[in-house]
């Protein structure tokens, strides 16, 4: 035997309830969250494949690109900056530093800190690895003029200002 769930509401004229404000009319293609999502992983996945062939995935290229803006960072630095788990981040180091590509040492002004910093190798890496993304980021922004460039990263970066954690 069924059950009913619960009590059900007549309608006064044959027509469906509206839906509440928030849930009305969605379409993917105008959430804009939508377009930075699939944006995001498809340049992840085009910058991973043009990498692959020397040898660099993203989480490479990350630590790559970071310790060269930066010089030398920690692995919390590393892990904040890279946007992966402190552990992560770790073992990322580990495997770096195996291959010859990044170095440790103690931080000049913080004895208790140990900074990573890119090696000769590294850097000879991170220039190939840039080239690679160079041509993804122009073929990319192809259509975009300068300005426009400079608009949507002032956009973005007042979106992510706006999901600031309190």
């Amino acid at each position: 035997m069924l059950k009913r769930a619960g009590p059900i509401t007549k309608m006064t004229d044959d027509t469906p309830e509206a839906p509440p404000p928030h849930e009305a009319e969605f379409h993917k293609s105008e959430w804009p969250f939508y377009w930075i999502t699939q944006t995001s992983s498809r340049y992840l996945q085009v910058l991973e494949a043009r990498l692959k062939p020397i040898g660099v995935d993203i989480a490479y290229w990350r630590v790559l690109m970071s310790l060269y803006e930066d010089n030398a960072l920690s692995v919390s630095e590393i892990s904040n900056y890279c946007i992966i788990k402190p552990n992560t981040a770790t073992k990322i180091v580990q495997r770096m530093t195996v291959e010859g590509l990044v170095a440790t040492g103690t931080r000049p002004s913080d004895g208790r800190v140990t900074d990573v910093f890119l090696t000769d190798r590294g850097h000879e890496m991170r220039r190939k690895a840039r080239a690679i993304a160079e041509e993804v980021f122009a073929s990319a922004f192809a259509d975009l003029s300068k300005e426009e460039k400079m608009i949507l990263n002032l956009l973005l970066q007042r979106v992510f200002n706006g999901l600031a954690e309190d």
